[in-house]
């Protein structure tokens, strides 16, 4: 019968095969619009891309210069009242709930697509199909569902349309700037969210994509899954795909003393990893140690708040700033290490160059002299830091 469609699927049958369609839709996005489009930090092969393309013009309607512009603006801008979508400044429920809409108001924006949206797909396909019929993929995916599986196939159609609004534009920009953990002090608000990594292939790791916005890869960590790395280089073994960039990675060679350009040049290049290992090797144990000698009073402070030690210090409101004011001036040990890693924070700021490198060596001889033991020992760790294995 009409209603039960060509597919006589059971209601397994139904989940399995929706499941598989919204997984395929996500892929498209972070892959082809986020890793390729967006940061060129994978290259896809053309039948890939154009399979991407038209997959997402079916399940989606999303224009990829308008969709590519907006993210790229979202990084330029982001937490800055001109952020597409920033829970600051939009409020989380509306970017959580109607996160869709605050694409399409900015999408509607002349400059956003002039400025952000270079180097997108051009060609006869995308001006005369894509772009000038948006709802026209949706309204034909409707129509297979609905012959594929009949009447709940409007069903199945609703969940495609909703599910990239809801988990890409809503829960990774919503929550993703609101609560999670950080494996990074950017300057922005980005969160990590777990345990949501097979629904949305990876993007749930927002902290890490933000610290290396240009890399394939967006896990760092060893316990994090990124699906999307899992496809890539299941596509870059079938030579549908090659990875253009990742984060980079140190080495650390045992015993090694010398500071050298090389030196200069691996500790620069991990700068986000190198501020993250200082967190979680000196001010957090420092803090725990320093909790444990003082005064009563000062050491539920020190408990209560040891956290706003390692939080980037624009991210402070005024009262934490206050909090860390009196941590700091209650202990001297905690406000030696947090001025050191202030400096050694602004050092990795500026460009590479001749005067960056005398800067890291001498913030490395001046820690190194520390009367802090753990201040000195993370000195002495940079000192083994080289761009090559030993």
């Amino acid at each position: 019968m009409w209603y039960s469609g060509y597919v006589d699927a059971s209601i397994w049958y139904l989940v399995i095969a929706t499941l598989a369609m919204t997984h395929l839709t996500l892929l498209g996005v972070t892959l082809y619009l986020h890793r390729h489009c967006a940061h060129r930090a994978l290259e896809l092969h053309g039948a890939l891309k154009h399979f991407f393309r038209f997959w997402l013009w079916l399940t989606t309607g999303m224009i990829t210069r308008e969709w590519v512009a907006i993210h790229r603006k979202h990084h330029a801008t982001c937490e800055s009242i001109d952020d597409p979508h920033s829970p600051r400044h939009k409020g989380l429920a509306r970017v959580l709930w109607r996160g869709a809409e605050l694409y399409r108001d900015e999408a509607k924006n002349p400059d956003t697509l002039r400025v952000y949206g270079k180097h997108c797909p051009d060609d006869w396909v995308e001006r005369h199909v894509y772009s000038r019929y948006p709802n026209g993929g949706v309204a034909v995916m409707a129509l297979v569902d609905v012959v594929l599986f009949g009447a709940i196939g409007l069903t199945v159609w609703a969940v495609q349309m909703i599910w990239v609004a809801f988990w890409a534009a809503g829960v990774v920009n919503g929550l993703g700037h609101a609560i999670g953990y950080r494996n990074f002090e950017s300057p922005d608000a980005s969160t990590n969210l777990l345990p949501w990594g097979l629904l949305v292939v990876g993007e749930e790791l927002h902290n890490n994509h933000h610290t290396y916005p240009n890399s394939a890869k967006l896990s760092v960590r060893a316990w994090e899954f990124d699906p999307g790395w899992a496809w890539i280089r299941l596509f870059r073994f079938l030579g549908l795909a090659r990875v253009v960039r990742v984060a980079p990675v140190a080495y650390r060679v045992p015993g090694k003393r010398r500071l050298d350009a090389e030196t200069s040049m691996a500790i620069f290049n991990d700068r986000f990893q190198v501020m993250a290992q200082y967190r979680r090797r000196v001010i957090l144990p420092l803090a725990v140690q320093e909790s444990i000698r003082a005064e009563a009073s000062v050491r539920r402070l020190i408990r209560r708040a040891k956290r706003l030690l390692v939080r980037e210090s624009s991210r402070l409101d005024t009262r934490q700033q206050e909090t860390v004011r009196l941590i700091l001036s209650a202990s001297p040990v905690l406000r030696c290490v947090y001025e050191r890693r202030l400096t050694l924070q602004a050092t990795l700021a500026r460009a590479q160059g001749p005067d960056t490198s005398s800067a890291i060596a001498r913030w490395i001889g001046e820690s190194e002299t520390s009367q802090i033991r753990l201040l000195a020992d993370f000195a002495a760790l940079l000192r083994t830091y080289s761009l090559r294995c030993a």
